[in-house]
């Protein structure tokens, strides 16, 4: 199989030379070229035909936002990932990218967070996984397993939906809460992997943007209908039922999937506190989190829906759960915000 071909965008030479010796060092990646700058990479383009662009948020002459906007006039499929500083203007700035067009984003690690050690760490944890699974090439996936033994047929009404996204989310939480109304009955709980301060970004851009309020989350939320809480990057969110009722809390327990916040973790509370009541949403996403809280959620008599793999960036995440027979129904963004809200009015006034 040929090597994934990338060029490598970025004003510093030094993490030029980092991001180019770890990936020459991978069989599978080849570096096809380097670029100090936007202009630089636009006429490097047609000369290095790249299978994936690594591309700096802030560069001088033309940064990365002009030169995702040249790149998608021509390119409007090639994978892009951003790097960005892990800032308030960096987070900003990707959220920017992604709603432009960018593929993916890695947060670069501060000069005073370990440095070069730090950054290495990042492009051969991270960065060089996540190529490879956006430049995948695609296989004929198995047909679905029957659900596992033991779980409860679904019926009845749900109170609360969780959402677990990962690579591709931003834009495909948009998609989904553009077809939510303001009176959605439900709570909505999301699980996003993002670093700190780009989920409170995601929450505020959001909430800006749709008719649902979104929030980061806090212990101790309260869970109206038609109101959402997403996981702060760091934190894992999970939802509490006590005497007082259900509210969110956040905890930093270990990692699992390698996240926090993780979607499995999210998934089982939700299972735990609401049982058949509970709803889980599955979208693009690198990895498996989610699988192991979608077989919860069945096991407790909920219902899982998840993203189609035309339209996922990945179909990593929601893949994985469709595999394993754990969904209801497989479909794009859109009508899987459709199916929510159809299912949310299900036992209450107007529904059925």
């Amino acid at each position: 199989m040929p090597a994934i071909r990338v060029l490598i965008v970025d004003d510093s030479a030094v993490f030029r030379r980092a991001v180019a010796g770890e990936l020459s060092a991978d069989p599978a990646l080849e570096v096809v070229g380097t670029a100090a700058n936007g202009r630089i990479a636009l006429a490097k383009l047609a000369q290095t035909v790249p299978d994936l662009v690594v591309l700096d948020v802030e560069m001088p002459e033309l940064d990365g936002l002009a030169t995702l906007r040249e790149i998608r006039k021509t390119h409007p499929k090639l994978p892009v990932i951003m790097f960005s500083a892990v800032t308030e203007r960096g987070a900003a700035a990707t959220l920017d990218a992604l709603a432009l067009g960018a593929t993916d984003y890695f947060p670069k690690p501060a000069p005073t967070a370990g440095g070069l050690d730090a950054s290495l760490r990042v492009i051969r944890e991270d960065l060089i996984p996540g190529i490879k699974a956006l430049c995948a090439r695609p296989a004929t996936p198995p047909p679905p397993s029957p659900p596992p033994a033991g779980v409860v047929p679904a019926t009845g009404r749900i109170d609360v939906v969780a959402v677990a996204a990962s690579t591709g989310g931003p834009n495909a939480l948009a998609e989904l809460f553009a077809g939510f109304p303001a009176d959605l009955p439900v709570p909505v709980v999301i699980a996003q992997h993002m670093p700190p301060m780009f989920t409170r970004q995601l929450a505020e851009r959001l909430s800006v943007r749709f008719a649902v309020r979104v929030e980061e989350g806090r212990a101790g939320g309260a869970l109206p209908p038609g109101h959402a809480w997403i996981a702060p990057g760091d934190y894992h969110l999970v939802v509490v039922r006590d005497a007082a009722g259900v509210r969110v809390a956040v905890n930093q327990e270990p990692p699992e999937n390698s996240c926090r916040p993780a979607a499995d973790v999210l998934f089982r509370s939700v299972a735990a506190a609401f049982g058949p009541a509970a709803l889980g949403v599955v979208l693009t996403g690198m990895g498996q989190d989610g699988l192991r809280g979608c077989e919860a959620i069945r096991a407790a008599g909920g219902r899982v829906i998840v993203q189609d793999e035309a339209t996922s960036v990945v179909w990593g995440m929601p893949g994985a759960v469709a595999r394993a027979g754990l969904a209801d129904r497989v479909l794009p963004p859109a009508q899987l915000a459709h199916e929510v809200v159809r299912r949310a009015r299900v036992g209450r006034e107007g529904g059925r």
